[in-house]
């Protein structure tokens, strides 16, 4: 017996069509867009920062509950991400300290620590054009100090 929903192994052609992977970062571009992207947050430039994300992006993230009341953390398409990002880009002494970045297939993810302290993961998927496509923000306590 099979299991109907189990994966067979072979590529049918229909998930090579919705999308198509952009070539794999090597772990020194992935750092150096990671690094980019700090920089941008921490120098308040907007328009730097939304350069990483397609149109249709997808953020989720704890601080989009806490914010906007959406109950799922999601926001939907670059303009309202722009405006999450605008208003968190107002948060007094804001500074992202880039720690590592991750690699992933098609994707990375992000470790920074915020000016609260809190560790923050942002694993990041992109599309064909290597821009984020979906966004999965991870925070940290910033009362929890990992050990040196």
């Amino acid at each position: 017996m099979t299991d109907a929903h189990a994966p067979s192994g072979r590529n049918d052609g229909k998930s090579e069509q919705r999308h198509h992977p952009m070539p794999h970062l090597t772990r020194e571009e992935a750092r150096t867009r990671a690094k980019a992207w700090c920089d941008a947050w921490n120098g308040r430039d907007i328009d730097a920062v939304m350069e990483h994300y397609s149109d249709d992006v997808v953020l989720s993230s704890p601080l989009v509950v806490k914010r906007w009341g959406v109950e799922d953390g999601r926001l939907h398409g670059k303009e309202r991400v722009r405006e999450n990002f605008a208003i968190g880009m107002r948060t007094p002494g804001l500074h992202f300290t880039f720690v590592d970045v991750l690699l992933g297939v098609n994707a990375m993810c992000v470790l920074y620590r915020r000016e609260s302290g809190a560790l923050v993961g942002d694993l990041v998927e992109f599309d064909a054009e290597g821009r984020g496509t979906r966004v999965i923000a991870c925070h940290g306590d910033p009362s929890a100090r990992l050990p040196d």
